[in-house]
């Protein structure tokens, strides 16, 4: 479908109890790939697929000049092998930067 213009959207069923934000993220968009997506693919239905879907590609989406500063930055390339997403350096939420140390502390927490 993904290969034919459908637009899949990830979406781990939160506030389901038995997910957890973030770590059930990381094992959807790894199964979409273990279905077939690309990594590309994988990582879209969570990002730019998202935005489409919501219609907030005018502030959201591809990461460009004037939008809100969410991203997430990795320590090694998510297009070389999926599981790198689990690999987070920081965090830019609503423009705040988070660096791994805090993120680390919040999880343990």
């Amino acid at each position: 479908m993904a290969n034919n213009g459908v637009k899949i959207i990830a979406g781990t069923g939160f506030p389901n109890r038995y997910t957890y934000p973030g770590s059930s993220l990381h094992d959807e968009l790894e199964i979409f790939v273990e279905a077939g997506l690309t990594n590309l693919q994988a990582i879209q239905t969570a990002t730019l697929n998202a935005a489409i879907f919501l219609e907030k590609t005018a502030d959201h989406g591809p990461i460009e000049e004037s939008k809100y500063a969410n991203m997430v930055l990795l320590d090694s390339n998510p297009l070389i092998d999926i599981n790198n997403i689990r690999d987070i350096n920081s965090v830019f939420l609503k423009g705040k930067y988070i660096a791994k140390e805090e993120i680390e502390s919040l999880l343990k927490n």
